[in-house]
């Protein structure tokens, strides 16, 4: 099936996006949730090996399939290993219909006007062609804004889409994420300049080239609407944020055509000592409401 399928997998799909793309700096987090403590692995290697192991295990479940889920994001390290014998992407898209996204960024930069971008990313090229070689379908990269100043707003929006041109230019589909902190008590004002600045960006963009966002689940309902009918954007998805899973899927419901892209709210309630049945049981539940969310506006 070629890359049309899967844009139309993404445009079109009754489902959400799987973020299974928990990096170095999240992933002792991840597996603490998991159940497995810091003193059950001695190195990188085994905490990688572990991490590998539990993204393995969702993306195996008998309940995690393109029915409800219409994509997943990597980690490097996934993308390079395998699940079921078959290179990670391959399998998500030959086995379980899901279309392979794959995390590009290397992490935060320092604070500045209130914003943290995105670090430099020398490698971008190889990695791009990489993912390519591997049946990547596109990509995700996160920066994080902290509070409603104009100026970094307007940095990270110009960051991410200067970025997202080059990985269009690889024949890649890119997931621009300018994560809000739901903390910050002037949340709304900040979506209102970060919904200015994405408008604009997206106004420049040739005629004929999309691509997605990923945004922090608004504090009015719908106010991002004006970005899910963009003729330039594919798809709207949603991050939970740090919002209970109930929290997330509560306000996911009320914003029409946004599906959700959660990580933490996705794993929520997994555990490595659970019998696979209970995994499985657990798992489908949580699909089941995360996906019932995303159809629900």
């Amino acid at each position: 099936m070629s890359k049309q399928d899967q844009r139309n997998k993404i445009a079109t799909g009754d489902g959400f996006i799987a973020a299974l793309d928990q990096s170095g700096g999240s992933t002792p987090k991840a597996l603490k949730l998991y159940g497995v403590e810091a003193d059950q692995y001695s190195s990188d290697a085994e905490m990688y090996d572990m991490i590998h192991a539990m993204r393995s295990r969702i993306a195996q479940s008998p309940s995690f399939g393109g029915d409800r889920i219409v994509g997943a994001i990597l980690f490097e390290m996934t993308m390079d290993r395998q699940i079921d014998g078959k290179p990670s992407a391959t399998y998500l898209w030959d086995t379980k219909g899901v279309v392979p996204f794959l995390k590009v960024d290397k992490g935060l930069a320092d604070e500045a006007n209130s914003v943290q971008l995105m670090k430099p990313m020398p490698d971008l090229d190889t990695l791009l062609d990489r993912a390519n070689a591997a049946s990547i379908y596109g990509t995700k990269m996160r920066s994080v804004i902290n509070a409603a100043n104009e100026v970094g707003i307007a940095a990270v929006v110009a960051q991410q889409f200067e970025v997202g041109k080059a990985i269009l230019a690889k024949g890649l589909m890119p997931i621009i994420e300018p994560e809000v902190t739901i903390t910050i008590s002037d949340k709304a004002a900040a979506e209102d300049i970060l919904l200015t600045e994405i408008t604009k960006q997206l106004d420049a963009l040739p005629e004929g080239q999309e691509v997605m966002l990923k945004l922090t689940l608004p504090e009015t309902a719908n106010h991002y609407k004006p970005l899910v009918d963009h003729s330039k954007v594919l798809k709207v998805v949603a991050l939970s944020g740090g919002y209970s899973r109930d929290e997330a899927n509560n306000r996911l419901s009320q914003n029409t055509g946004m599906i959700a892209s959660f990580s933490r709210a996705l794993t929520e309630g997994l555990s490595a000592p659970q019998s696979d049945a209970e995994f499985d049981g657990t798992l489908n539940d949580t699909i089941t409401s995360i996906h019932a969310a995303s159809v629900a506006g």
